[in-house]
């Protein structure tokens, strides 16, 4: 065989791989719910449409925690930004169950992780050799690259890394609230933590309870999680919002309120800012 049929045998092979890793089932992972049951187009119907919560809640929050994000970095707006592209990428891997929507799926949430803690982080918590945020910054984002690199080694493990990631999250919070004699902050925490546990329960029932949730013929807990995760992100990133703006903007006056009625205390919380003198830090 000369070069040139050498070469073209090698384009074809290459673009069969590529064609590959696109097409509907090449991911490793196949959720509970019974594959094309709604759809002959949809390979899991009412995961991709538990996805859409993430395009209803992020523009939301986008607005109420804008007022925040003026006065302290705008920067904060990316992470709900980026829980649009989230939920897109959720759209797309369940109704394809594709190779490349695995992996947009979940290097979407590393990255949003990646800028939570870049923004927000508690400097006091920084490694002692990092002085300042914008070199924290570029070491998360050194991390993320590399963490970005490696999950093709073995994209099955990702997401199991990923949970870990939320609970070192969940670790840095409880280190946060210690100080914390706001009532309406640690009822904040307390939902915060209830709807990540429903999430993370749901998401690991229908992991390695699939069997147990087809025999009572419901296999939707996936989308479940979808749901409580949003709503889990919602109140955890608020909460940590309002902890940042204690610490570093507390001339503002930061309060917390639930959208779309405060007297109601369910809803979407968000930070109000109440004042421009400066104040004692109270979380």
């Amino acid at each position: 065989m000369n070069g040139s049929s050498s070469a073209r045998v090698a384009g074809v092979y290459s673009s069969e791989k590529m064609a590959e890793v696109f097409s509907y089932e090449s991911s490793e992972i196949d959720w509970c719910e019974d594959n094309y049951r709604h759809s002959e187009h949809v390979v899991e119907f009412f995961n991709t449409m538990s996805s859409f919560v993430f395009f209803i809640v992020s523009p939301i929050m986008l607005y109420l925690l804008h007022p925040y994000a003026k006065e302290r970095s705008l920067a904060i707006h990316t992470v709900w930004i980026m829980m649009i592209f989230v939920g897109m990428f959720s759209v797309y891997f369940h109704m394809t169950l594709s190779f490349v929507g695995q992996m947009l799926d979940e290097l979407s949430i590393l990255w949003v992780l990646a800028v939570g803690y870049a923004v927000w982080f508690p400097r006091k918590l920084f490694p002692s050799f990092i002085k300042d945020r914008s070199t924290f910054s570029k070491l998360v984002l050194l991390i993320t690259v590399v963490s970005t690199l490696s999950s093709f080694v073995k994209p099955t493990a990702n997401a199991y890394a990923l949970n870990c990631f939320g609970l070192h999250l969940l670790y840095t919070l409880a280190i946060e609230m210690r100080c914390c004699t706001d009532q309406k902050a640690l009822r904040l925490a307390k939902l915060s933590v209830a709807l990540w546990v429903l999430a993370i329960s749901c998401w690991i029932s229908d992991r390695v309870g699939c069997s147990f949730w087809q025999r009572v013929n419901f296999c939707y807990l996936h989308g479940f999680w979808h749901i409580f995760i949003v709503m889990a992100v919602a109140y955890g990133s608020t909460l940590i919002a309002y902890l940042d703006a204690n610490y570093e903007i507390p001339y503002s006056l930061p309060g917390l309120q639930y959208w779309p009625c405060d007297k109601w205390s369910v809803g979407l919380p968000h930070i109000v800012l109440k004042g421009t003198s400066k104040t004692q830090k109270r979380c």
